[in-house]
């Protein structure tokens, strides 16, 4: 899509944030962001996957491996009738190499790049029927604190978004989000992030992923999970 010469893109529009309060993060959110990741990774399936994913150690394969992982982490720990409240469900994460992302999830390299986006596409599928069908009262532990279905989902959004910014500079595809919903990731799980400049760059700068006018790049950061209110 083109832009107008002189015109903000998705990304650098105003924040939409002041004075404004920003709806709930859904399960349709989940299922719309990871839709648009698959979209931008089955157009990509005839490049290199084992390029470095931008500024992380792993591979692109690896990071989107480690993002379906993290789609299913999420659903797995809304999933126990009584779901844990200080720790992960129990499952064995290991990684396939030193220094590699400590996995549940893998995808069968034979099954090549469409293979890989599947195991996304359905690791995402699952976040969203957890979080669509989970009572809103549930909580379940992370390690940056108890959160409910709306914080999880939050999570798995956040973490489609940023992860497939790493791994569009491996590849070298575009990849450009909802602004609506970067504004609403940030206020649900980063409520001290600046508001004054666009949602999509913001959380860019609250991940450790960019700078902004008068900010460094972060070099320590964690999001707040805990419910609203």
């Amino acid at each position: 899509m083109s832009e107008a010469p002189g015109s903000p893109g998705p990304g650098t529009r105003p924040d939409p944030r002041p004075g404004a309060q920003p709806g709930p993060v859904t399960a349709d959110d989940v299922r719309d962001v990871v839709r648009a990741a698959v979209v931008v990774l089955r157009g990509a399936a005839e490049a290199d996957w084992d390029v470095r994913a931008g500024s992380l150690e792993w591979s692109c394969w690896e990071t989107v491996e480690h993002l379906a992982d993290d789609l299913f982490a999420y659903a797995a720990q809304l999933g126990p009738e009584q779901p844990p409240s200080d720790r992960e469900v129990p499952f064995v994460w290991s990684p396939r190499r030193p220094g590699g992302p400590a996995n549940v999830v893998f995808a069968d390299r034979a099954a090549g790049a469409a293979g890989l986006v599947q195991v996304l596409e359905a690791s995402g599928a699952l976040l969203t029927a957890m979080v669509r069908t989970a009572p809103p009262d549930v909580r379940s532990h992370h390690v940056f604190g108890a959160s409910d279905p709306e914080g999880f989902a939050a999570m798995g959004v956040v973490e489609t978004l940023v992860h497939l910014h790493d791994v569009a500079e491996g590849l070298g595809v575009r990849w450009e989000p909802d602004a609506g919903l970067c504004g609403r990731v940030l206020a649900r799980l980063f409520p001290d992030a600046p508001t004054g400049t666009g949602p999509w760059p913001t959380l860019l700068w609250a991940t450790g992923r960019g700078e902004l006018p008068g900010r460094a790049r972060l070099t320590r950061w964690r999001w707040h999970g805990a419910p609203r209110g």
